[in-house]
């Protein structure tokens, strides 16, 4: 049998997981287009064999639905977003104007061209609120979004419901965990293997945000590898993993074990030193695992290979 050959646009594809997802489908043999605001992505990222490169703001709607009526693409993966949650907390409005506006600018093109799919990235480690110690929480569990970024990606999930019922737009909603991996943006808020073996390559000390207060172990968060996360994405286009599913691994981690991890692999002395909560964030975040994705990449893995990348990327 004959795999479908797709027409894939990936928004936020010049970033950190959009980058690595246009590889993939690209490996895969799919044609590949990446609308990309380059606010926090790099044009580098881009692999040389897409097909069309635009840089555009996901809040211009007319040029959005310019680029889907032109280039025709037969599914969305729409990765472009504000990420950042302690940003979202100072900025609700820009948060909301990136993620909720953008978003629905994205769903009009492809209900008005008629694409047949869309996978969305939302997320999991901000959607349901405090998972208490010893659980897991599951697709299941009521959404308990307590930033501005997590009531964002929330809303756009209900929105899509209503594309679906009323439009009959095909979409899966994937719930990123906290992701990490190569190419991950080291000098923005989010994304803590990045920004520590970033430091921690150049010498520099590093914080541990408390949990609760200065001095703790910090935050409890289940960290997935961004292979996986592909993998996640390719799944949903082959209609493997439907619905709204959970991206993640069901590992409690608290930053300072990715510190500590990241010391290790990089054979590196640090400076750790204890700073405040930060605003927006959450105690413990830790996710029920989709089965349908099968074994995934260990943290020791996962955190060896990013600081290899960081290491020898000197990005």
């Amino acid at each position: 049998m004959t795999a479908t050959i797709h027409r894939a646009l990936v928004t936020g594809g010049a970033g950190f997981i959009g980058s690595h997802l246009c590889d993939a489908l690209l490996d895969a043999g799919h044609e590949v287009l990446v609308l990309d605001d380059l606010s926090s992505g790099h044009r580098e990222n881009v692999p040389s064999g897409v097909q069309t490169f635009r840089a555009l703001d996901l809040r211009d709607a007319a040029g959005v639905r310019a680029m889907v009526r032109d280039l025709k693409p037969t599914v969305v993966f729409h990765q472009g977003a504000q990420t950042s949650v302690s940003a979202s907390v100072r900025d609700p409005l820009g948060d909301a104007e990136a993620n909720v506006l953008g978003s629905l600018n994205v769903f009009e093109a492809c209900v008005a061209e008629n694409v047949g799919k869309v996978v969305f990235a939302s997320t999991g480690g901000a959607i349901y609120g405090e998972v208490p110690a010893g659980q897991r929480a599951t697709p299941e569990w009521p959404a308990r979004p307590l930033s501005p970024y997590a009531c964002a990606k929330y809303a756009v999930e209900r929105y899509l419901d209503f594309y679906r019922s009323e439009h009959g737009l095909s979409s899966v909603v994937l719930r990123y965990a906290n992701v990490y991996g190569p190419r991950q943006d080291p000098h923005g808020e989010a994304g803590v293997v990045a920004i520590f073996a970033k430091r921690l390559i150049a010498g520099s000390g590093i914080h541990i945000n408390a949990m609760a207060e200065p001095g703790d172990d910090g935050c409890v968060r289940d960290y997935v590898f961004v292979e996986d996360v592909v993998r996640a994405n390719l799944l949903a286009l082959q209609g493997t993993l439907e619905g709204t599913v959970n991206v993640a691994t069901g590992v409690p981690t608290t930053t300072r074990a990715i510190a500590d991890g990241l010391v290790r692999a990089l054979k590196v002395e640090a400076q750790i030193d204890a700073a405040g909560r930060r605003p927006g964030d959450l105690q413990r975040s830790v996710l029920e695992p989709t089965p349908a994705l099968g074994d995934l990449v260990s943290l020791e893995d996962g955190t060896a290979r990013t600081a290899a990348w960081f290491a020898e990327s000197g990005r």
